[in-house]
């Protein structure tokens, strides 16, 4: 029996992570009220949602689109109070008429709103990988502090968080591994990426996702930048995470305990599963995603990642030993590098080799704020700039 509504502030309503929770929230009525929901400039599409899950408030964060969305909520008849800019998310965050926000807002804009929620103590379902690339070690203080519950919804996370055990003591697990699809381009060589156009490397065989996050799965930049979430996470070294190759991708990732035992998580390659486990976690509700049929997939293949065709991944755990700002400049150059490629100002080769220039022309400096780290990666953005240039 579900017990009181859950209220959920939803960050990125618009977006497909957006989309895949609100079909979650929309299956169980009595369990979870939309409370809040936000978008970057998408007005319409707020509106539309709005008028659908009647929110209390509707957060349009470019505040030149403001009046817009006032008067598509006043022209819909809806009740749903309309505010405007960043400040609005961390206030929406800390607002104790929810319980649960979902950060599924992109890039470093997310991070602000996110840590709010962490120090309001909520149940927090992560899907902003920058607060964890950019600000790991102040967003699990501020969990600590605030006593939030924070579910990481980004697959791999997800299924390591539903491994590990829940009593919050890792002394029996050995490593925890990551899997990775291998992307397009798995099983290449070096001299075959030589060439590679924008199309061939958002062409990915198993998610269907955004440019920028396919590019990172071409290049294994995107795993490279989960090692770093998993460290902060999980609280686990370095040399304590180890990344596969697995083309299937229908084991999410594993964990190897001390005894021998290691345990997997598998499911479809749908969103709705993470998010229908972090909304109702211990508890497991339906979330709309068909089981999987272990007949069909027949096998799992399992190989090494290749990092002499692929270096973004051994630059990422570079920079998770050099600590400090240098997962911010990894970030911040590795954004800036597949911008230029998406463009076809840069080669797909060019990626890490830019990444890595950047990386060594800045020294590790100490970051012990928010303000440290996005200084940090201003400053990465403006040397790869340069570079590129």
């Amino acid at each position: 029996m579900a017990g009181p509504l859950k209220r959920i502030a939803l960050f990125g309503a618009t977006g497909s992570i957006g989309a895949s929770a609100l079909d979650v929230i929309a299956r169980h009525p009595d369990r979870y009220v939309v409370d809040a929901l936000s978008a970057h400039a998408q007005v319409e599409a707020l509106v539309a949602l709005c008028a659908r899950f009647r929110p209390r408030v509707a957060a349009i964060t470019d505040e030149t689109r403001y009046v817009a969305l006032r008067e598509g909520l006043a022209a819909a008849g809806l009740e749903t109070v309309a505010v405007a800019g960043a400040a609005a998310l961390d206030e929406i965050a800390a607002d104790d008429r929810n319980d649960t926000v979902i950060a599924a807002i992109v890039g470093a804009a997310g991070v602000a709103s996110t840590l709010a929620a962490a120090r309001a103590g909520k149940r927090l379902l992560l899907a902003n990988k920058e607060s964890v690339v950019l600000a790991g070690e102040l967003l699990m203080a501020e969990v600590a502090a605030g006593g939030a519950t924070l579910v990481p919804i980004d697959s791999e996370h997800n299924a390591i968080f539903q491994c590990l055990p829940q009593h919050g003591d890792h002394g029996g697990v050995r490593r925890i591994v990551l899997t990775a699809s291998g992307g397009p381009f798995r099983g290449w060589s070096r001299e075959q990426l030589v060439g590679i156009t924008p199309e061939q490397a958002c062409a990915h065989p198993n998610w269907s996702m955004g440019r920028k996050i396919s590019v990172d799965s071409a290049t294994l930049m995107n795993k490279g930048l989960e090692v770093i979430e998993a460290h902060h996470l999980f609280d686990l070294p370095a040399e304590r995470i180890d990344v596969v190759v697995h083309p299937q991708s229908t084991i999410h990732s594993l964990v190897d305990y001390v005894d021998g035992s290691m345990l997997a998580q598998l499911g479809q390659p749908d969103m709705r599963t993470t998010l229908a486990v972090g909304l109702a976690w211990p508890e497991r509700v339906e979330a709309g995603v068909a089981p999987l049929d272990l007949l069909t997939i027949a096998r799992l293949d399992f190989e090494a990642p290749d990092l002499g065709a692929f270096p973004c991944l051994g630059l990422a755990f570079e920079a998770l030993r050099a600590g400090g700002s240098t997962p911010a400049v990894l970030n911040a150059a590795n954004e800036v590098a597949v911008s230029a490629f998406l463009q076809r100002r840069l080669a797909f080769l060019g990626i890490p080799a830019l990444i890595e220039r950047t990386m060594h022309r800045l020294p590790a400096l100490p970051s012990a704020t928010l303000d440290d780290r996005l200084a940090a990666d201003a400053e990465a953005r403006r040397v790869a700039t340069g570079l590129l240039a």
